[in-house]
């Protein structure tokens, strides 16, 4: 970076980020986060949906803005939940081919106004506290475009996870493979990038303005569009390898660490 640059907006992911695996942020994470965002917009960025995200932005006090949501195929008015920017696909053909290569796996949709449809229940927590969740079967899962769709299964690894993916053969669609036995398809060329520049250009800002700090795979694309991107240190190697510079990790306050240079 050229010396003396400062962020005019900073981007966070949440999960593993700012939130410790209990939910927990801790206080001086918190107190980081408030500081900057008394300076410049705060946007979180998460593959969380946006009943999940508010109450995080809400407990963190941000001011009136945006939030990124969905890995990015939503952009969404903070705190009014307005729509700004949705991108959809039809994910029928994906939806077979997870039946044949995993065939145990649970899958979800997010429905439109609030809460998943889910083809089985997922582990408690995994889709915010369990509210709106409604079990149907694989030919209800989507009657129509959906923003994303998830994939999960308990009894696999992370590994596993990477290799279903790859025997998947996923086209036309973007996915993300989370820390555990997780993966999120997307709508092809969306990621959270895609988010930031939609709500970045709500503030007349540029992507060399941005500093983002996130520790999943699915924060790559958002590491590289930032004009500063800060892996955590938990991150995988590849995330690490994507940022410019690394942090602590999340256990370590390494938001914190990563915004008191400049706030």
């Amino acid at each position: 970076m050229i010396d003396g640059w400062r962020p005019k907006a900073v981007a966070l992911d949440i999960d593993g980020t700012l939130l410790h695996l209990d939910e927990t942020i801790s206080p001086a994470v918190i107190d980081a986060v408030r500081r900057a965002a008394a300076e410049v917009p705060v946007i979180l960025a998460t593959g969380r949906s946006w009943q999940s995200t508010k109450p995080v932005a809400d407990f963190l006090g941000l001011p009136d803005g945006f939030v990124v949501c969905s890995n990015g195929a939503t952009t969404m008015r903070y705190p009014d939940g307005e729509v700004v920017d949705e991108r959809t696909f039809d994910p029928t053909t994906v939806i077979a081919a997870v039946r044949k290569h995993a065939p145990n796996a649970r899958m979800a949709v997010e429905e439109h106004d609030f809460g998943y449809r889910v083809t089985a229940p997922f582990p408690a927590g995994d889709l915010g506290d369990g509210s709106g969740i409604r079990v149907v079967t694989d030919e209800e899962l989507a009657p129509e475009p959906v923003t994303r769709l998830i994939i999960r299964d308990p009894a696999q690894s992370e590994a596993d996870f990477v290799h279903l993916a790859e025997r998947l053969g996923l086209h036309g669609v973007s996915y993300f493979v989370g820390w555990t036995a997780w993966l999120d398809i997307a709508p092809e060329g969306v990621d959270k990038s895609t988010g930031l520049k939609v709500a970045m250009a709500q503030f007349d800002l540029e992507a060399a303005d941005l500093v983002a700090i996130g520790d999943g795979r699915n924060d790559i694309e958002m590491l590289v569009y930032a004009g500063l991107g800060i892996a955590m240190g938990a991150a995988p190697d590849e995330v690490k390898a994507a940022a410019d510079e690394v942090t602590k990790t999340v256990h370590d306050d390494g938001v914190a660490a990563g915004l008191n240079r400049w706030f």
